[in-house]
């Protein structure tokens, strides 16, 4: 629980300021014009009940108008559940009817995420660059006035969730790596590489502008008496932030997939020494993955001129996403609070997150050849760190937030009697909201495997569950997405890239001399159940790895 100040203290005898309406209201007053109140002075203490009340009223109707973005969430998925994805997307375009609204961060990242589950990649682009250009907006102002981000004084005196929604920093880097993925669908590598550099430029800035908040929060709360922690609260399940794989996290917005598709477009577009860093960081990032390594210990041999004369089968990137992204779910908690006639208690409400239970993926087939699936991203683990650099901050505008509304609560008390205590309560527990606003169609897990497989269509299983629709791989690099959504699994459109030597140029198919054909609907391919075991590919059967310098690849006749 947060240190509240002791009699006497600097903190103290502001908060005694508020309960008499002194010092604090009349410096607020000199900078009006409309002399709503009177000057006072230390010698004159006056309550000020219309300001109150004004508070009170206006605190209320602020917490009554706040909805619960998990409860719409909520019905975005069930809605999906129900109708699939043109289901969820309707029910989201019908919570945005104001201009406003339609060009809300959240809302745009959110569209953009269910027009690519559904292979709309131009939509769904731009509906990722009007989120982009919010974020823009934000690094901007970051690096120009950091401290217009770090005010914070309509969270701090009413509710967190009157903050504008700046979004998370993770979700932050996963908007340019998701354009970056839209952009290779379509082919369009050259602004998927600009995707690429903005990512790292986005996190230099990210890096750059936390370090400063933290530093500002800590001088905060030593100048408020207070102390600021996850831990000091009484009832918060601590054990959800301190999880060892929470702890293992460098930082909360920087993740491997990002880092290791950066390689992965460097390397397909021929440049290995900008691969190389994102190979490495990606290493840094999330040690001791196998796919990660492989990629580049092989860089220089697979980007060798002696390699690509060779090779005879296609070098395919599979990027599978499970789950969806967790949810942050608030939990309420009562504070005491010093003012002039004693103790009182204040609401106050804080975000949880639960640790995800989904079941880990581990391993793909096709070909005959089985590839290790292998965990690069977590965003629950992700989003639990964001949560836990988040939660000092939190502390403190719960302290300062405590403190101004239980000074109200009281003054309320003391002018109105029952009724007023009673409004001045309502009024607390109303605008105490944690913010529980998240990028919620994110996939939760993306799993990496890579390897080689022939030209031509395959049959894809995911741990013994096998797709009914078969993956069509051409060229010199392919990257396959595959995301694992309810209870089916969709396939996007696979990126390619090169030619294969020897293999004959692809041929453009004849325009039908009939109307423009209808969009192509997405590939929901329903989940089938496991296979027998009988009937189980081999398993325990490790990844093919790039082949040595020299060596050929299996079932390749010499060239």
């Amino acid at each position: 629980m947060p240190a509240f100040p002791s009699r006497g203290t600097a903190a103290w005898n502001r908060a005694i300021r508020f309960d008499r309406c002194g010092d604090d209201y009349n410096g607020a007053h000199k900078h009006h014009k409309s002399h709503i109140f009177p000057p006072m002075t230390d010698h004159q203490p006056r309550f000020c009940p219309r300001l109150v009340w004004a508070l009170a009223f206006s605190a209320a109707v602020a917490g009554c108008a706040t909805q619960s973005y998990d409860k719409q969430t909520a019905d975005m998925q069930n809605a999906g559940r129900a109708g699939g994805i043109p289901a969820a997307l309707a029910q989201l375009e019908s919570t945005a009817k104001t201009g406003e609204e339609k060009a809300a961060l959240l809302y745009n990242m959110e569209r953009g995420e269910l027009l690519r589950m559904e292979r709309r990649y131009p939509d769904s682009t731009q509906a990722f660059l009007q989120a982009d250009s919010k974020v823009k907006e934000w690094e901007d102002t970051a690096k120009t006035n950091p401290d217009k981000l770090m005010g914070m004084l309509g969270a701090a005196l009413i509710s967190e969730r009157l903050k504008g929604y700046e979004g998370q920093d993770y979700e932050k880097v996963w908007l340019t790596t998701r354009l970056a993925l839209n952009r290779m669908a379509v082919g369009d590598f050259d602004n998927a590489r600009v995707d690429i550099k903005r990512t790292h430029e986005r996190e230099a800035i990210i890096a750059e502008f936390r370090a400063k908040e933290t530093l500002a929060a800590e001088e905060q709360a030593k100048s408020n008496g207070a102390r600021s922690g996850s831990k000091e609260i009484n009832g918060y399940p601590v054990e959800t932030l301190d999880d060892p794989e929470v702890l293992a996290l460098k930082n909360s917005y920087q993740n491997a997939l990002s880092h290791y598709l950066a390689g992965f477009l460097y390397e397909i577009l021929n440049e290995p020494g900008m691969a190389a860093p994102g190979y490495r960081k990606a290493i840094e990032l999330k040690p001791e993955t196998q796919v990660l390594e492989e990629g580049l210990q092989g860089l220089d041999h697979r980007t060798s001129i002696t390699w690509q004369r060779r090779q005879r089968m296609t070098d395919v990137l599979f990027v599978v996403e499970a789950g969806d992204a967790p949810a942050r779910k608030p939990q309420a908690f009562t504070l005491p609070v010093p003012t002039s006639r004693g103790m009182v208690t204040a609401s106050i409400s804080y975000p949880v997150i639960a640790p995800s239970q989904d079941p880990l993926l581990t391993r793909l087939s096709a070909a005959g050849a089985h590839f290790k699936l292998e965990k690069v991203v977590d965003v629950n683990v992700m989003a639990r760190r964001a949560l836990k650099d988040e939660m000092p901050g939190m502390v403190l505008r719960s302290f300062t937030r405590a403190l101004t509304k239980g000074v109200l609560q009281n003054e309320l008390q003391k002018q109105g009697g029952l009724i007023g205590g009673l409004i001045g309560a309502a009024a607390s527990v109303a605008t105490e909201q944690a913010d529980d606003r998240m990028w919620r169609m994110l996939p939760g897990r993306v799993y990496v495997a890579r390897g080689y497989l022939p030209p031509g269509e395959h049959s894809i299983a995911i741990d013994g569950r096998e797709l009914p629709a078969r993956i069509r791989i051409d060229g010199q690099y392919a990257l396959v997405p595959l995301r694992m959504y309810e209870n089916s699994v969709l396939i996007g459109d696979v990126a390619t890239l090169g030619q294969l030597p020897g293999a004959a140029p692809a041929v453009a198919a004849p325009a039908p001399p009939a109307a423009a054909a209808p969009a192509v609907a997405p590939v929901v391919v329903p989940a089938v159940a496991p296979v027998t075991p009988a009937a189980a590919p081999r398993a325990n059967k490790r990844p093919r790895p790039a082949p040595k310098p020299g060596a050929k690849p299996a079932q390749v006749a010499k060239p």
